[in-house]
């Protein structure tokens, strides 16, 4: 019998720790959302997690934003900023990924070992040679600097999560593919992709979370206050006066968390796949 017990209280003491942490870690959303119907004076100076006399509006003006442009343009910005990064970094990555996994070509370890250096690189020391190109392009004040370089492949750390996934998959399949008649590219189209999909879907949460994030490249490449993405909106809004609506603020702070939460747990079960695969294949 005392075994027996000692045996659940392992599992019930790791279970109360967890949730412990996950309280911890929890509570600044809460604290977040609750304080979207607080007032400025209630959010400074009551410790008190519910608001004692609720604001109701904090999401409508909110939304109004501080200016003409409203909170449906930077949304929209948003999103023309951070979907075709999305698609174009799991297309490219993928693609060089298979290229690396599956064909032998002269050179293939040097250009793989150039290419894993990159990921040592700072991005502290990448951000003047990048503003100097893409100045001289004409890229500035434009999605440009967000979109091709996801369309040319240009993160390692997406393409070595897929070169260890599509080593993890039998070169049979692509034999027997062969002798169906499918040549290179049909194999990686229709047999790898729809097998990688846990790994394609773990790639696009991490440069949804990262794009839709990235404050300072979005602060460095764009100008215009009609292009701003939300976070730089959200930035803005504090400029505006000297003394911020913080109610107005929290609201679209939570509103701005909405679409990266959805996005993960909707994919949940693929990107933890995608993840611990990724990592223990190859």
């Amino acid at each position: 019998m005392n075994g027996k017990v000692k045996r659940q209280v392992g599992p019930t003491i790791t279970h109360l720790i967890m949730l412990l942490l996950g309280a911890i870690m929890i509570y600044p959303l809460l604290w977040m959302l609750f304080s979207s119907f607080k007032t400025n004076a209630e959010i400074f100076g009551s410790t008190s997690l519910l608001p004692a006399e609720p604001v109701w509006d904090s999401f409508i003006k909110g939304w109004k934003g501080t200016g003409k442009i409203t909170y449906t343009q930077f949304y929209l910005n948003t999103f023309k900023m951070v979907i075709p990064t999305v698609l174009f970094t799991v297309f490219s990555c993928s693609l060089v990924a298979y290229g690396f996994a599956r064909f032998r070509f002269r050179g293939k370890k040097f250009l793989f070992t150039l290419m894993i250096s990159t990921l040592m690189l700072p991005n502290s020391v990448l951000i003047i040679p990048r503003y100097i190109l893409y100045n001289k392009l004409g890229w500035l004040n434009s999605y440009l600097p967000f979109t091709m370089p996801a369309l040319f492949a240009c993160y390692p750390f997406f393409i070595y999560m897929m070169i260890q996934f599509f080593r993890g998959i039998p070169i049979a399949l692509d034999e027997a593919a062969i002798l169906d008649g499918c040549n290179s590219f049909q194999i990686y189209w229709k047999i790898l992709l729809p097998l990688t999909k846990p790994a394609l879907f773990s790639a696009a949460i991490f440069q949804f979370i990262w794009t839709w994030n990235d404050f300072t490249n979005s602060l460095i490449y764009i100008n215009s206050v009609s292009k701003y993405p939300i976070v730089l909106a959200l930035r803005m809004s504090l400029d505006a006066t000297a003394a911020a609506n913080w109610n107005q603020v929290l609201a679209m702070s939570v509103l701005s968390l909405l679409p990266g939460t959805i996005l993960f747990f909707s994919a949940q079960k693929y990107f933890v796949e995608g993840v611990s695969a990724g990592s223990i294949k190859g």
